[in-house]
This record gives structure tokens, C-alpha cells and sequence, in this order.
């Protein structure tokens, strides 16, 4: 009750100050200022376009006053932050436009210093094409029973438990108007993803909720019969996510209510526990055979699955096992470690994992060289708001984009930082029922579908300024980067990008390959010999 105090406060005083009118007091100004207070709280209260209104009456509003400060001093307290908060404020701010359908447009041209390094552009055609739809699609699935054509962009991996059942209806309901698809996290299928019938991909982590039997086991019935509903589109085994990988994940005992236990097939009252590891394979081809087996399962929808890179000989070993079996996936998600979590340690956030960019290109080029990426299709995630930040991922070999970041900024999230309090302002990350409540379904969805429907309006201009006819012509080629204060390359030139079959015929000029590719093993993934080697005799 603490955010309604202000409110409370307001109407107390309006009604105090009327009745000293009675006694013939001077109290006008205090009916004035007191009762255009109350009058404010109470619209904030009834509205449904701001969550944060609704939660914080009055006190919200000292947060858009600030927001409203002019350019000049919003961008002195910007320098004085560190280097990431302005391109997160800039990002947030774009994306909170697009998704209320507000003008995009920028005035005085660029912001951003050209000449830094690292800056990045695309460069255009003397003749731009013209493309009449911005609905691009990929086809997911060739070989399997059912097929699914994705969106170039979608929404990425967040449970039902991290978010609230309001957060997943206005998610769903989004995906639905767009026709683009939404992951469910490894939280399981909840009865709020199924309400308004939006396209999902069912990601089926090491906790095998949804899918799992009274130990924990995964339990072949339970998954086939929430596979085969029309509204599950693909499925996804999660090996490990970019913001915590190999870490596994509690959801406290406080915080399993008995709708997260139904979801989820666990106990009310007890830890949730996600274990670092899958049970249910221990090898390479164990994780391929794993895949066909839900394929058949689900009755042969697209399924695949996702990882941050870590140990690259892990994933040349899964690489092989593709080579040697022909079991393949149908798709892999690439999860940079730049990806976002409710909570997870500091460490973990920083500095583990590779970050997504690299990751990408080290998967996407695997394929290549092995004669495999027209079968395989890839997506990837990390920190995707823009459509040039989609434009550049495709660029460098993704076929399709996933985001979670930037359809909670179109939901309203703030950034407060409480995903782990459970007192998220805006309803979006808590299971409090007194928060989630107050975030309108009808309102967010619609700000999901226009963020979605604008950035994809903005791809498709881009696409035409560059003379081009869909997102899968990009390549390296179009993307320049500045790498020094004197040097431009595209990102052709600046990463080495492998021949199709070249693994199949050599070993290529490319460092991460020689030290690693050679000794990799399909049966395991234990380190090769030559890494064991190099750490020496250290004793324990």
C-alpha cells in the first residue's frame, strides 16, 4: 500500500481542506492543489495505457518528469553513466515508440559518432528496390512432417514464472496478431500461453517441465500429448542459455504457487530446481538421438536446439555427430552471452560464455563447412531491438532473430532491475497479483504486434535502400564496420568466413578449427587430448 500513499495522501487533504471551507476558512488553495492531485491519482488509477500509472499513482509521474528533461541535461547525466546506459536508454526509447505507434523519425540527423571505432553501417544502391510486404519468413523444417515458416523476428525464451500471467497473455496475444512466433522458456506450456492461441515453440530444458514424471524424469506421454496441439509449432531442447550458461537455475519454494506446480509438474512449496545437465543424454549423438526422438514424438514438428557457445570443442563434437550419424536438427538457436536473465550471479552476466556475434558466426560456419547449412536452419538471440541489429545478424549467418529484451521494453518494462524481488513496477516480472493485475492484455498486446510489425517495417526499408529483395540476401558484404581510425572493411573482411564442404577437405586457416577440430569426438564431450595436455601437471 506504500505507492498509493501519495494518492491516499491527496484525497485525505482535499477532503480536509473542504471541510475547513465549511467553517469559514481560507482553505481554497488547498481544495485547488490538493483536489487537481487526487483528481491526477485517480485517472492514473483508472487508465489502462501505463502500468506504472496504475501501480504508482502520482509517483510515477516524478519519473516522466524527469524523462521530459530537455536534451542538454538528459545527456549530461547520460556522459556521466558508464559507456553501455546510453545505447540502452536509446534503444529503450525506440522501442517504446514504435511499440505506441509514436513517429521514429530522427531530427538533425546521426548521433552517433562516425568515426569511432567499432561503428557500423550498411551501405545503399544508387538503385533501391522496392518490396511490397514486410512479412519476411523462413521455412523451418524440410524434413520434417510439418514444416513451420518463422518470422525473421520473434519473441525469445521467457517462463511463466519469470513473467507474470498478464506479461505472457499480452506476449501471446501479440505473436498472434503478428504471425511470429513465441518461445515459452523452459517454464513449460502455461494455461496463459494458450489462451489466445499465438504460435509456440516449446523449449524443453534439463528440468523436462511439462514433460516430466514424478522424479524428474522426462516422461514420453506427457510430452507427445502437449507436442501434438495445433498451437505448438516447433519444439527446442535448451542446453544452456547466454546469461548464465552451465549454471542450472532455483525458483525459490516461496514463489511455487500451485499454478506454476501444474505448469510445470512439480510440488507446491519446494524448490524448482533446473539442473545445469540433461538426464536424458550424455553424448553427442545422445543430444542428436534425443532430437529425433522428439520430432517423432511431437509428430514430426521442427525441432532443434539451443546453446551458448562455450568450450568450442563441444560444439565441434556435436558438429561431427551430425557428420557421422545424419541425424541432424532441424534448427539451432544461438544464444549470445550478452542475453538477459532475472537474476543470475555477477560473474556469470560478465564474463561467461561467448558473446553472440562470435558464437553465431563459429556455428554458422561449422555448418558451412560441412556441407550442412541448407539443411540446418540457425537463429540467434542477444540483445536484438533494431532492425539493424536484426539486418547485421542475418548478415552474419543467423536466419532468423529472437528478442526477449525488446518486447518487455514493449510491454512497458523500465529496467528497474527487481526481476528477482518480485516487485517488478510495471507488473511484467512478478507473480504478485497486486502488480500483474494492473497490466492491461488488450494495450500491451497491441504495442507487441506494432513493436514487431514496425521493426520489420524498418528491415524491409533498409533492405530496399541496399537493393535487395529479402533478409536472406544479406551477407558480410553489406555490413562496413570502422576497425580503426583509419581502416573500414566489411565484416567479409574483417571475419574469416569458411567455403561450403571446406572441413570436408582440410583443415582451414582459421585458428579456433586447428586447435580444435582434429581431436574432437562424436561420442563425448570431454576435452581432446591436445587441451588436456596443455594444462600441464598442476597438482589439486
Amino acid at each position: 500500500m506504500i505507492r498509493y500513499l501519495a494518492y491516499i495522501a491527496s484525497v485525505i487533504a482535499t477532503l480536509l481542506s473542504v471541510w475547513e471551507l465549511q467553517f469559514g476558512q481560507l482553505w481554497w488553495w488547498g481544495v485547488l492543489v490538493f483536489g487537481l492531485l487526487a483528481l491526477v491519482g485517480t485517472i492514473d488509477v483508472l487508465q489502462r495505457d501505463s502500468t506504472l500509472r496504475r501501480i504508482y499513482p502520482l509517483l510515477a509521474h516524478l519519473r516522466y518528469g524527469l524523462e521530459s528533461i530537455g536534451p542538454e541535461i538528459r545527456q549530461y547525466f547520460i556522459e556521466k553513466d558508464t559507456e553501455e546506459a546510453p545505447f540502452s536508454r536509446q534503444q529503450r526509447a525506440l522501442v517504446y515508440q514504435r511499440a505506441k505507434g509514436v513517429m521514429d523519425v530522427v531530427p538533425f540527423g546521426t548521433e552517433h559518432d562516425v568515426y569511432r571505432t567499432d561503428y557500423e553501417w550498411i551501405n545503399h544502391s544508387i538503385v533501391p528496390s522496392a518490396i511490397a510486404s514486410h512479412d519476411f519468413r523462413v521455412r523451418v523444417g524440410n524434413l520434417a512432417a510439418q514444416p513451420y515458416d518463422a518470422s525473421v523476428f520473434n519473441i525469445s525464451a521467457m517462463s511463466f514464472g519469470a513473467l507474470s500471467a498478464n506479461a505472457i497473455r499480452a506476449l501471446n496475444a501479440g505473436a498472434r496478431r503478428g504471425g511470429f512466433h513465441h518461445d515459452t522458456g523452459e517454464g513449460s506450456i502455461s494455461p496463459y500461453h494458450r489462451e489466445n492461441g499465438g504460435d509456440l515453440v516449446w523449449e524443453i530444458g534439463s528440468g523436462y517441465f511439462g514433460c516430466r514424471d514424478a522424479e524428474g524424469r522426462f516422461d514420453e506421454a506427457r510430452f507427445a500429448e502437449s507436442a501434438r496441439t495445433e498451437q505448438v509449432r516447433m519444439i527446442e531442447i535448451k542446453l544452456s542459455q547466454g546469461a548464465k550458461p552451465g549454471h542450472g537455475g532455483v525458483l525459490p519454494a516461496a514463489k511455487v504457487s500451485a499454478e506454476i506446480a501444474a505448469t510445470r509438474g512439480v510440488a507446491v512449496g519446494q524448490d524448482c530446481i533446473s539442473p545445469a545437465r540433461h538426464s536424458e543424454f550424455s553424448t553427442p549423438v545422445g543430444l542428436l538421438e534425443f532430437v529425433a526422438r522428439l520430432r517423432h514424438l511431437s509428430g514430426g514438428k521442427p525441432t532443434g536446439f539451443k546453446l551458448a557457445i562455450g568450450h568450442p570443442w563441444e560444439w565441434f563434437a556435436v558438429a561431427k555427430a551430425m557428420h557421422e550419424t545424419g541425424i541432424l536438427p532441424d534448427f539451432i538457436v544461438v544464444d549470445g552471452a550478452e542475453g538477459g536473465t532475472g537474476a543470475a550471479p555477477a560473474e556469470f552476466v560478465d564474463h561467461v560464455g561467448v558473446p553472440m556475434h562470435e558464437a553465431l558466426m563459429l556455428v554458422h560456419n561449422t555448418l558451412v563447412g560441412l556441407d550442412l547449412r541448407d539443411r540446418v536452419r540457425i537463429g540467434a538471440a542477444g540483445k536484438i531491438t533494431s532492425a539493424f541489429d536484426v539486418a547485421r545478424t542475418l548478415a552474419l549467418g543467423a536466419d532468423w532473430c529472437n528478442a526477449a529484451r525488446g518486447f518487455m521494453f514493449a510491454l512497458g518494462c523500465i529496467q528497474s532491475q527487481n526481476c528477482h524481488t518480485d516487485r517488478c513496477p510495471t507488473g511484467i516480472a512478478t507473480q504478485d497479483p497486486r502488480r500483474w493485475k494492473s497490466l492491461d492484455v488488450p494495450d500491451k498486446a497491441t504495442r507487441v504486434f506494432q513493436f514487431h510489425q514496425s521493426t520489420l517495417h524498418a528491415l524491409r526499408d533498409l533492405l530496399c535502400a541496399a537493393g535487395l529483395e529479402h533478409p536472406s540476401e544479406l551477407g558480410p558484404e553489406h555490413i562496413l564496420r570502422r576497425v580503426s581510425p583509419t581502416h573500414v572493411g566489411s565484416l567479409a573482411s574483417v571475419y574469416r568466413f569458411l567455403a561450403p564442404g571446406e572441413l570436408l577437405h582440410g583443415l582451414p586457416e582459421h585458428a579456433v578449427f586447428r586447435s580444435f577440430w582434429p581431436d574432437a569426438r562424436s561420442d563425448s564431450f570431454a576435452p581432446p587430448t591436445r587441451v588436456q595436455s596443455l594444462r600441464g601437471s598442476k597438482s589439486r
